[in-house]
C-alpha cells in the first residue's frame, strides 16, 4: 500500500530517509491527517487519503532498486503503487509495469505522471481492491513494498496470488516493517511485526516451484517527518519461481 507519508531516501539505502512512507506509516485506524472521524470503508479511506495529500514524492523505494537494478527488463506487476515512485523508476528503466491501487485519484495520476514523461506505453495503472480482485497477467517481477493497510485484508490469500502470478524465473519481493519508528502512529510496544520466514511459511510455497532467495531484516537509519533520525528494521523476502514450472 501506498499512504502518504514519503520521506525519501539518501544514495546509500543504510542511511536514506524512510522509504515510500505512504506505504509506510499509518494513522490511526481509519483516520487521514486531514480528518477527525474515521472511514469504516477502505476504499472511501484511501481515496481521501490521496485527494487531500499536499505533496506527492515520487521516489523508488531502495530495497526494489536494489532487486531490480541487475535484472533484465520485464514485465512487473506493482502492488499498492500509490504515488507511483517504484513504477516510474521501473518504466523508466524499460520495464512494462502494472501499477494497481485501491484509490482511483492514486491511479489516476500515476496515469497522468506516466503520460508527462513519456511512459505511457510502459505503464498500465489499473484500480483494485485486492481483497476482490487482482489484476490479470504473468510477471516477471512482483513488488509488495510495505503492503500494510488499517482494514482487515487476507494479504496472505494476495500474495499468494501474487506468487502464483510469476513467469518461470520470476521474481517477488516483499518488503515490511520490521520495527516501529518514533513517529509511527502505533507506539503498541507488543506488536508484533511477521519475520520474512514466518511470510514464507505463511505462502506454503511448495519448494520443487518455488525457492526462496532472501529473507533477512536489515536495518537502515530512517528520517521522520520532523527530521528526526532512527534506525528502523525491514522484512525482506524474496521468491523466486523455478524456470521450467507451470503458471496455475
Amino acid at each position: 500500500m501506498d499512504p502518504t507519508w514519503h520521506q525519501r531516501p539518501a544514495t546509500d539505502p543504510r542511511t536514506e530517509a524512510e522509504p515510500d512512507t505512504d506505504r509506510h506509516r499509518r494513522p490511526a485506524a481509519g483516520v487521514t491527517e486531514n480528518q477527525t472521524e474515521p472511514d469504516t470503508d477502505a476504499a472511501l479511506f484511501w481515496e481521501r487519503h490521496y485527494r487531500t495529500r499536499r505533496a506527492w514524492d515520487t521516489h523508488v523505494n531502495p530495497l526494489l532498486a536494489e532487486t531490480a537494478a541487475p535484472l533484465r527488463p520485464g514485465t512487473a506487476l506493482d502492488l499498492g503503487c500509490g504515488a507511483g515512485g517504484d513504477t516510474v523508476w521501473l518504466a523508466q528503466r524499460g520495464w512494462r509495469v502494472t501499477a494497481v491501487d485501491i484509490s482511483t485519484t492514486a491511479v489516476e495520476r500515476v496515469r497522468r505522471r506516466a503520460c508527462e514523461l513519456g511512459l505511457e506505453d510502459r505503464v498500465t495503472a489499473e484500480r483494485h481492491d485486492l481483497a476482490e480482485s487482482f489484476p490479470a497477467g504473468e510477471f516477471d517481477l512482483v513488488s509488495a513494498q510495505y503492503f500494510h493497510t488499517p482494514f482487515p485484508l487476507a494479504r496472505v490469500r494476495v500474495l499468494r496470488a501474487a506468487v502464483h502470478a510469476l513467469r518461470p524465473g520470476g521474481l517477488l519481493l516483499v518488503v515490511d516493517h520490521g520495527s516501529t519508528a518514533p513517529w509511527s502512529w502505533n507506539q503498541d510496544p507488543g506488536v508484533h511485526y511477521p519475520t520474512p520466514q514466518e511470510v514464507a511459511a505463511d505462502l506454503g510455497l511448495d519448494p520443487e516451484r518455488w525457492s526462496v532467495l532472501r529473507a533477512d531484516m536489515p536495518g537502515r537509519l530512517a528520517t521522520g517527518p520532523a527530521g528526526e533520525t532512527a534506525t528502523v528494521v525491514d522484512n525482506v523476502l524474496l521468491v523466486q519461481r523455478a524456470a521450467g514450472t507451470a503458471t496455475q
